[in-house]
């Protein structure tokens, strides 16, 4: 059994997933599927990563490959596999469990705070990228990288996670397996300087990115060891 990965864009990949992925020996398949690549069936995966891009979940017509992401998520929900959405990817789990997408108000770029509602405290992995990597100790308010101008309504049956001051619904939990994050946990610091080469009118970014990466790569971390723990090598 494996993972598989789908990308929506070249310039986003699964960053430290991927890295964590071959750190731990554990299988991945990485589908090009914004280039025109074809995802396999997940009969012989066990977890599904669906990763970002600049395109909006109701532009479908002008993107048909989100309609092939939509097909495998909602392959992966019936078959009550592990998945992570990120950004689009959450807004497309969002979709495909019934929600509304649509634009913000405003983008949401940068290092933000997000703070755990309620039931975030309680979930075990949200408390895992809440712990402090070098010390342990929990926190309730932390910032995490956001680069997204998209947001959705809370699904049906989904249990709101985390919210930050722009956007309310930046993390969901539905069911026990299925995460998604409005915010980037996978980002290296190569992607951002990357993002941020096409983005000169946002290049203070970078300096806050060396002050808080570590940190926030430790936090990412924490969830993956949790979240991958029964993926078989």
């Amino acid at each position: 059994m494996a993972v598989l990965i789908i990308k929506n864009i070249i310039t986003e990949g699964p960053g430290t997933i991927g890295d964590f992925l071959k750190e731990k020996h554990i299988s991945f398949k990485i589908v090009e599927l914004g280039s025109g690549e074809i995802a396999p069936s997940l009969e012989k995966y066990n977890a599904l990563i669906i990763l970002g891009g600049p395109m909006g979940v109701y532009e479908m017509d002008k993107y048909p490959h989100l309609l092939s992401a939509s097909r495998i998520i909602r392959e992966a929900i019936n078959r009550d596999i592990k998945v992570i959405g990120i950004c689009l990817g959450a807004q497309l789990l969002a979709h495909c469990l019934g929600a509304d997408v649509y634009p913000g108000e405003k983008k949401e770029i940068g290092w933000h705070h997000i703070e755990l509602t309620g039931e975030g405290i309680k979930d075990p992995l949200m408390r895992q990228l809440a712990k402090h990597p070098s010390v342990g100790d929990f926190w309730r308010k932390f910032k995490v990288f956001h680069w997204h101008g998209d947001t959705f309504t809370l699904p049906n049956g989904a249990v709101l996670l985390a919210s930050s001051k722009m956007y309310k619904h930046q993390a969901f939990r539905y069911g026990n397996n299925i995460y998604a994050f409005q915010f980037h946990i996978e980002v290296t610091r190569e992607m951002i300087l990357e993002w941020l080469n096409d983005n000169p009118d946002i290049k203070d970014i970078s300096t806050e990115t060396e002050r808080i990466y570590e940190e926030y790569t430790g936090r990412a971390r924490n969830f993956y060891k949790l979240f991958f723990k029964e993926i078989k090598q």
